[in-house]
């Protein structure tokens, strides 16, 4: 099982941003370094959800976002190592949709949320035949 390790003040930059959003999903980019089977993330931003027409159920992240986020963390010596969105009123587990649009390699944070905030934060990646694979979340 692979690792992500994502800091507790991380953890709640995340959980506020998507509790704002709510009843629309929130999203954005982990930034951090991969090594042996660990996901390290050192930093998180948020993102434009472009999808104004389903953005309850469906995020889009801008381009111009994760083309900056890229530029930024690549100057530092980091990388893009994942996304994170919200589910509005549904469990922190990948949808169809998450799965069709998911890269290999990748973390994949999930906040659960409600009118009464964040709740459960799981994380996911791509595994053999494109099937998604809880990874352990670690401070």
């Amino acid at each position: 099982m692979s690792v992500l390790r994502l800091p507790g003040h991380l953890r709640a930059r995340i959980a506020a941003w998507a509790a704002r959003a709510h009843p629309e999903e929130a999203c954005g980019l982990l930034v951090g370094r991969q090594a042996g089977g660990c996901t390290e993330v050192v930093r998180v931003v948020r993102a434009a959800n472009l999808d104004r027409a389903r953005a309850r159920d469906r995020y889009e992240l801008d381009p111009e976002d994760f083309l900056r986020t890229d530029a930024e963390a690549r100057a530092e010596g980091l990388a893009v190592v994942g996304v994170w969105h919200s589910h509005p009123d549904h469990p922190a587990r990948p949808s169809e949709t998450d799965r069709a649009r998911a890269w290999p390699g990748w973390s994949y944070v999930i906040v659960a949320v409600t009118a009464a905030g964040a709740g459960e934060l799981r994380s996911w990646r791509l595994g053999a035949g494109r099937a998604f694979e809880e990874e352990e979340v670690r401070p």
